[in-house]
C-alpha cells in the first residue's frame, strides 16, 4: 500500500437558484429551541391551544398561523419581527431570541411554501444513491516541492470511484471547497488501528512487518488479524459497559458489592463471536423468553439487571421497585432509540412526540418479574448460579463449622443458662435482663441465629465468666461471617424472568410510586409504530415483543443510533454529536445521507458489527492523516480562516484523521502493554489493584474496606478492574460513574490528569519496567535504547532532534540520580514487581524517568 492523498476530479454542482429550505434541518431547530416548550407536545403546557410540533398545528386551515407563500400576511412570522414586547414571540420573559438569520430563515420557508416533513430520525432510513466522485491516486515520490514548480513530484497511477462511505464525505468536502487529507505515515496508522480494535499498542514487530508487506491489501490484513484477537471484545466491551451501568456493587450508601461479572465476560464474548447486533439486543431484553432458551441466553438478560439496587434502611420496598422499572426503561431509550424518556416520567415530552402514556407503556415491558424491590442483596433473585464443584464442597465445610460450633454454644448454655430440659435459654430470669437483640437471640438455638442477634449477644456478655462461653460465642460470629463472605462471593447473576400472573401497570401522577392513574399496557412508542407483517393484530405483550421491535428493519431509530456509536467511538464524535439524543432538541447529522447509508447497510449485512467497524477502519477517511494542513488559497479568501483546524476544529466535516486524547482505562493498557507487565488472561472475577489509602472508607463511613490484591491481579486489562460504584477506580478518569446509562463519556484535559500518569503507581511502575525491557534487550547504546523506547509507545522511531532532546534528558537524569542513590532506590521501590538486581540502580533510575517522561508525551497520550 502506498501513501496517498486524494485529488477531486468531480465536483458536486452547484445551482444557480438558492437551495430550497430543508424544513427538518433548518426550520425545525428554530421552532423546537424557541417555541415548543409553550407550543409543543406537552399539552397541559401548551398555550393558546396553539401547536408547532406537528404538521397540523402549525399548518392549520383554521385561524392558520402559517399562510404558504405569504410570509407577511403569517402570524407566526408576524410576531417574530414585531416590536411590541406584548405581542412579540418568543416572549422577553422566555429569555430567548431569534437571530437576524434564524428569522430569515423562517421568511424564507414560509414564502417558498412552508414544506413540512417529519423529523428525520422518526423517519425509517432510506438507502441514499451514492455520490459519483471519482479521485486520483498519487504516489509522493519526493517530500520536497520541486524547485521549478513548488509541487511535489507526483506520479499518477489510476482514477476510480470511491467506496460508499468515502464518496459520501469527499462529496460534502468537494461542496465545500475542501480536500481530504492525505493518508497517515503507515507507522501510525498501525497504532491508531490497532488501539481502536484491541485498546493496546502495537509491537515493534508488528510495525515492521506492516511497514514491510508491500501488497496492496497489506492494511486489510492488519484489520482482519486485530478483528479476530480475542484482546477485541476486551476493547469493544468498554462503551457497552458503560451503557451496560455495569459495576461490581450496588451503589447508594451500603453499596453491597455484586457478582455479576459473568455477565461481563459474556458481553465481551459477544464480541468476540460476532454475535449478530439483533440478537446482541434480543437476547440482553428478553433472552429468557425466547422458545426453549440457552443457559447463555438467559445470562444475556443480566443486562436489564445491571441497575443499581438501594438497601438503606426506611426505604420503601414498592418505592424502589418503581424506580428499577423507570431506570430499565429508561435505559431502553438512551441505548437503542437515543431518546430522553425520562423526561415523560411525569408529563408528556415538551419537544418531542413522546407521551406519559409511551413511558409507562415501556415501563410495563419490565413490570412483569417477581422483584419487590424490598432488601438490599446483590443477588435478588431471579438469579443464576454460576457454583463450581469446589466452591459447593467449601460451602458444605463452612456450613459444618457454623453446626459444630453452634452444638458447643448449646452445650455450654445449658450451664450459663440453667433451665427444664426443651425450654431455649431466654426462658431464664439472668437472660430477661439482656439487650433485646441478644435477647432475641437466646430464643433461638446456636447455629440458628442470624448475625446481628448473635454478635449483640457475643458483645453483651464480652468477657464475662465463663470466658469460654465468650469465646464459643465469638468463635461462632467468625464461622458464619467466614460462611457468609464466601457465599456472596459466589457469582451469582441476577436476570430476567417473569411471573405467571401478569401484573397491573398504571401510569403515575408525576411519577410518584402511591400515586396511581390510568391502568395501561405493554405499547411501543406512538411516534415510532410503523407496520409489521408479523403483528398485524396481535398487540405486544412482552419484552421479547419489545426487542423484536427494536431491530425490526422498520424501526426508524435503532440502526441510525447504534451506527453512530459505533461512528463516535472510532472518530471522537458521532455524525450526530449528541450520541444520546435524535430527538428535535438534539443535533442534526453532519452527514446525513452516510448515517443513512450505514444504517440501512448495517441491518442488509445481518447486523454485522465486524463487518461494520471493517468498512469504518478501512475507509480512506479513517486512514487520513490528523495533522492540520493550511487551506487553499480561495478556501482561506471564503472562510477567513487559514488552516483546516482553524475551520472545522472539532473536525465535523472528515477532511483530516480523528485525533483525541486516549480515554484513561485504554492509556493504563497501553504502559503495561509496552512495560511488558500486563497479564492478558480473558475473564473472571474483577481485580482490586492499586488505590490511595482511605477512598473506600471516607466513602462509606469506614464500612468497605479496600483490601488490594497482588500478583498477576495487578496487571491485568482495565475492563476487569473491580469498579465500586459510589467511587469508580482511582486510576481512571473521564470515565462515566455507571450510576446510569451513559452512551457518550466526557473528554476533557486538566493538570489533575497529568498527576496521574507522572505519579500513580500504576504508571510508574510501567516506566520502571519498561526501562528495564530497553535495558535487558537490543543494542546496549544510549541511541538504540532511546529508538526502541520510543518505538514501544509510539510505533516510530524518534527524529533527530527528539533523539537529541531525550539524550539530553537522560544525562540531567543521570546527573541527578547519581548524586543522590537514595532517591534512586526509592524511585525504583514503586508497585510490586521486582526489579532485576544486576542492573545499576543508577541507570535503572534514571531510564526510568525518561520512560515516564515517554509515556506522557502527548503523542502518547493522544491516538494521533
Amino acid at each position: 500500500m502506498t501513501r496517498i492523498a486524494f485529488g477531486l476530479l468531480l465536483a458536486v454542482a452547484a445551482t444557480a437558484a438558492p437551495a430550497p429550505v430543508d424544513f427538518n434541518r433548518e426550520v425545525l431547530p428554530i421552532l423546537s429551541e424557541n417555541c415548543f416548550h409553550c407550543h409543543g407536545p406537552d399539552e397541559p403546557a401548551r398555550e393558546a391551544k396553539l401547536r408547532l410540533d406537528t404538521k397540523d398545528g402549525l399548518l392549520r386551515t383554521q385561524k392558520p398561523v402559517v399562510i404558504p407563500g405569504k410570509a407577511t400576511a403569517s402570524g407566526l412570522f408576524k410576531r417574530l419581527i414585531t416590536k411590541h414586547d406584548d405581542d412579540v414571540m418568543p416572549p422577553p420573559k422566555s429569555k430567548k431570541t431569534l437571530t437576524p438569520a434564524q428569522i430569515e430563515t423562517v421568511r424564507r420557508w414560509i414564502d417558498s411554501g412552508a414544506n413540512h416533513a417529519t423529523h428525520w430520525a422518526f423517519t425509517p432510513p432510506v438507502r441514499p444513491t451514492v455520490p459519483s466522485v471519482q479521485y486520483s491516486v498519487f504516489s509522493v515520490q519526493s517530500k520536497q516541492p520541486s524547485p521549478k514548480t513548488g509541487k511535489l513530484n507526483t506520479e499518477l497511477l489510476n482514477t476510480e470511484y470511491l467506496p460508499p462511505l468515502d464518496a459520501f464525505i469527499a462529496a460534502r468536502l468537494a461542496k465545500d471547497g475542501l480536500r481530504p487529507s492525505p493518508e497517515a505515515p503507515r507507522a501510525t496508522l498501525i497504532r491508531r488501528v490497532t488501539l481502536d480494535l484491541t485498546g493496546l499498542p502495537p509491537t515493534p514487530a508488528e510495525v515492521d512487518a506492516f511497514i514491510a508487506d508491500k501488497s496492496p491489501k497489506a492494511y486489510e490484513a492488519v484489520v482482519d488479524r486485530l478483528l479476530a484477537s480475542p484482546r477485541y471484545g476486551e476493547r469493544m466491551v468498554w462503551e457497552w459497559l458503560d451503557a451496560a451501568r455495569y459495576a461490581d456493587s450496588n451503589g447508594y450508601q451500603g453499596d453491597q458489592e455484586r457478582t455479576m461479572w459473568p455477565w461481563r465476560d459474556w458481553a465481551v464474548k459477544a464480541f468476540n463471536d460476532n454475535l449478530p447486533y439483533d440478537q446482541f439486543t434480543v437476547w440482553q431484553l428478553a433472552g429468557d423468553l425466547l422458545p426453549d432458551a440457552t443457559r447463555e441466553q438467559k445470562l444475556a438478560t443480566g443486562f436489564v439487571r445491571n441497575h443499581m439496587i438501594n438497601g438503606e434502611g426506611g426505604r420503601i420496598a414498592e418505592e424502589n421497585r418503581i424506580e428499577y422499572l423507570f431506570e430499565q426503561a429508561e435505559t431502553v431509550g438512551t441505548v437503542w432509540l437515543a431518546a430522553t424518556m425520562n423526561c415523560t416520567r411525569c408529563h408528556d415530552h415538551k419537544f418531542d412526540a413522546y407521551t406519559m402514556r409511551d413511558y409507562y407503556g415501556l415501563v410495563a415491558f419490565f413490570n412483569q418479574t417477581p422483584i419487590t424491590g424490598g432488601g438490599g442483596s446483590p443477588q435478588t433473585a431471579p438469579v443464576m448460579d454460576f457454583t463450581t464443584p469446589e466452591q459447593t464442597a467449601k460451602l458444605q465445610q463452612l456450613a459444618d463449622d457454623v453446626k459444630r460450633l453452634g452444638e458447643a454454644v448449646d452445650t455450654l448454655e445449658l450451664t450459663v443458662f440453667p433451665r427444664p430440659e426443651g425450654k431455649p435459654s431466654s426462658d431464664t430470669p439472668d437472660a430477661k435482663t439482656f439487650p433485646a437483640e441478644a435477647f432475641a437471640a437466646l430464643k433461638q438455638k446456636g447455629a440458628g441465629r442470624n448475625l446481628t442477634q448473635l454478635r449483640s449477644l457475643a458483645k453483651f456478655h464480652g468477657t464475662k465468666e465463663p470466658h469460654d462461653y465468650g469465646k464459643a460465642l465469638a468463635d461462632l460470629v467468625k464461622a458464619m461471617e467466614t460462611r457468609d463472605d464466601f457465599n456472596k462471593a459466589i457469582p451469582r447473576v441476577m436476570v430476567m424472568e417473569d411471573m405467571a400472573k401478569p401484573r397491573d401497570t398504571f401510569m403515575l401522577v408525576r411519577g410518584t410510586y402511591n400515586k396511581l392513574g390510568e391502568k395501561t399496557t405493554a405499547a411501543f412508542p406512538a411516534a415510532l409504530q410503523t407496520p409489521d407483517p408479523r403483528r398485524q393484530t396481535q398487540s405486544p405483550t412482552n419484552r421479547l415483543d419489545l426487542a423484536r421491535w427494536l431491530v425490526a428493519p422498520e424501526n426508524p431509530l435503532t440502526a441510525r443510533v447504534t451506527v453512530n456509536r459505533f461512528w463516535q467511538q472510532f472518530f471522537g464524535t458521532g455524525l450526530v454529536k449528541t450520541a444520546e439524543d435524535f430527538g428535535v432538541q438534539g443535533e442534526k447529522p453532519s452527514h446525513p445521507e452516510l448515517l443513512d447509508w450505514l444504517a440501512t447497510e448495517f441491518v442488509r449485512t445481518g447486523w454485522d458489527v465486524k463487518q461494520l467497524v471493517r468498512t469504518i477502519v478501512t475507509s480512506a477517511t479513517y486512514r487520513q492523516s490528523s495533522k492540520d494542513t493550511p487551506l487553499a488559497a480561495d478556501v482561506r479568501k471564503r472562510t477567513g480562516s487559514d488552516a483546516l483546524y482553524q475551520l472545522d476544529p472539532e473536525n465535523r466535516l472528515l477532511a483530516r484523521g480523528p485525533r483525541y486524547r486516549m480515554p484513561s482505562w485504554m492509556l493504563r493498557d497501553q504502559a503495561l502493554a509496552a512495560s511488558g507487565l500486563l497479564v492478558e488472561k480473558l475473564g473472571g472475577p474483577a481485580v482490586k489493584t492499586y488505590q490511595p489509602t482511605g477512598i473506600w472508607e471516607d466513602a462509606t463511613f469506614g464500612n468497605k474496606k479496600y483490601v488490594q490484591d497482588h500478583g498477576d491481579a495487578l496487571y491485568r486489562r482495565s475492563v476487569y478492574v473491580f469498579w465500586r460504584r459510589i467511587v469508580g477506580p482511582t486510576v481512571f478518569f473521564d470515565v462515566a460513574t455507571r450510576q446510569n446509562c451513559a452512551v457518550k463519556s466526557p473528554r476533557t484535559n486538566t493538570p489533575l490528569h497529568a498527576l496521574a500518569t507522572l505519579n500513580d503507581i500504576t504508571y510508574v511502575e510501567a516506566a520502571r519496567a519498561l526501562a528495564e525491557r530497553v535495558l535487558l534487550t537490543g543494542d546496549a547504546t544510549d541511541a538504540a535504547r532511546l529508538e526502541h523506547a520510543f518505538r514501544l509507545v509510539t510505533a516510530r522511531p524518534p527524529s533527530g532532534k527528539e533523539q537529541q532532546v531525550l539524550t539530553t534528558s537522560l544525562t540531567r537524569f543521570r546527573t541527578q540520580y547519581t548524586a543522590d542513590k537514595e532517591a534512586a532506590l526509592k524511585f525504583l521501590a514503586v508497585g510490586e514487581s521486582k526489579r532485576t538486581e544486576k542492573l545499576d540502580a543508577t541507570e535503572h533510575a534514571a531510564w526510568t524517568a525518561l520512560c515516564s517522561l515517554l509515556l506522557n508525551l502527548d503523542e502518547v497520550v493522544t491516538k494521533e
